[in-house]
């Protein structure tokens, strides 16, 4: 019991400091996008925190589960903590023998460079990593359901048993003693996929956080120089909205499901920019940063990957959602479309799958 409350203390902290950072970093004027960026961080945690006490209330997942949900969760704050005291420890002596000018000379470089790439190739970089990490992911469960359906004969942990995630959540409230049934009706592969941007958005927080203290540094933190462009500077990369977004609705949707949306916001997506920087002339009124072009190019990459993971029904309401928000984003409304397409998604899914009980098919799974 004592273990259980110091790990939950330590995880209360955490996610209280972090969502206090978030707000004391963000771009003022970006209010809309603060809310939204708040609310999903926010979301994740309170509930992360509910689902702790929940699991404590059974017994029967005292001896394995909720030990390994503690560590999964507190582990990679321990640990990133750690790699930000060292290093801003390091950076510190460093800064005070060199005097700031390796420092300096190393940002200029990087800036110089950051200015001699084209604007395609700037694109390319700033979105390649969505996608390889899409493509990791997504080998990584087709890789893993040949084995298990080879070696036990089904797609046991992989498909979870309910896919109506609504449902499952207003169980935990009105059954007694449905904690066991609900966790394990989700199969192991969503939690992978889950703790996966978990961990990422705390490295994502790590890196934006002390990218904007003077006294702290991260190792990675190179990483911005890379990626960020000048409206990024004084608030946050759209990396860090990309991972914020996609653990919200990994925390929300079965992995298939799931899977269309990161498809979404990486290759449809990166085939959007691309397609409209390369080829678009035909400029959206109420948007002219983008182009139709590159937005109808987007759109159709989003319904193909959409109909394969989850059908041709909700391939269509995907396909919407995403024109739509490319539509509008980031003007009239400012808030990035890497934060509000997971986020959009995620909610339209949970909330049509319970009231109207529309199930979608994957494709992959038939051809097994």
């Amino acid at each position: 019991m004592i273990i259980f409350f110091g790990w939950f203390l330590v995880l209360f902290t955490s996610y209280f400091l972090i969502s206090f950072l978030y707000l004391h970093f963000s771009d003022k004027k970006a209010l809309f996008e603060n809310i939204i960026g708040f609310g999903a961080l926010f979301i994740v945690s309170i509930h992360i925190l509910l689902f702790l006490l929940l699991m404590f209330q059974d017994i029967t997942l005292h001896p394995t589960i909720l030990p390994l949900w503690l560590a999964t969760l507190g582990l990679p704050i321990i640990i990133i903590s750690i790699i930000i005291l060292f290093s801003s420890s390091v950076y510190v002596i460093i800064k005070f023998w060199f005097k700031s000018e390796v420092f300096a000379r190393y940002k200029e470089n990087m800036t110089k460079k950051f200015l001699k790439r084209s604007k395609i190739r700037n694109d390319i970089y700033r979105k390649l990593a969505h996608v390889l990490i899409f493509i990791a992911l997504f080998l990584l469960w087709y890789i893993g359901i040949i084995f298990v359906k080879d070696f036990s004969g089904s797609t046991q942990g992989m498909i979870p048993y309910e896919n109506n995630m609504l449902y499952l959540y207003l169980r935990l409230f009105t059954e007694p003693n449905s904690m066991s049934d609900v966790l394990f009706a989700l199969g192991w592969f969503y939690y992978l996929l889950f703790f996966f941007f978990y961990s990422f958005t705390l490295f994502m927080l790590a890196m934006e956080y002390t990218r904007k203290t003077r006294y702290l540094t991260f190792p990675f933190n190179f990483i911005c120089s890379i990626y960020l462009c000048d409206e990024e500077e004084v608030g946050y990369g759209a990396y860090l909205y990309f991972t914020l977004g996609q653990m919200f609705a990994s925390f929300l949707c079965p992995p298939m499901v799931y899977f269309a949306i990161l498809g979404m916001s990486s290759i449809a997506d990166l085939m959007t920019s691309q397609i409209g920087i390369r080829y678009g002339k035909r400029k959206i009124k109420i948007n002219d940063s983008k182009t139709w072009e590159g937005t109808l190019a987007g759109c159709i990459i989003c319904f193909i990957i959409c109909f394969f993971f989850i059908g041709m029904l909700w391939a269509l309401i995907f396909t919407a959602v995403f024109f739509i928000i490319d539509v509008l984003t980031k003007k009239p409304i400012n808030v990035s479309d890497n934060l509000l397409i997971p986020i959009c998604c995620a909610l339209i899914y949970v909330l049509i799958r319970y009231f109207f009980d529309l199930n979608y098919i994957t494709i992959f799974l038939s051809w097994m």
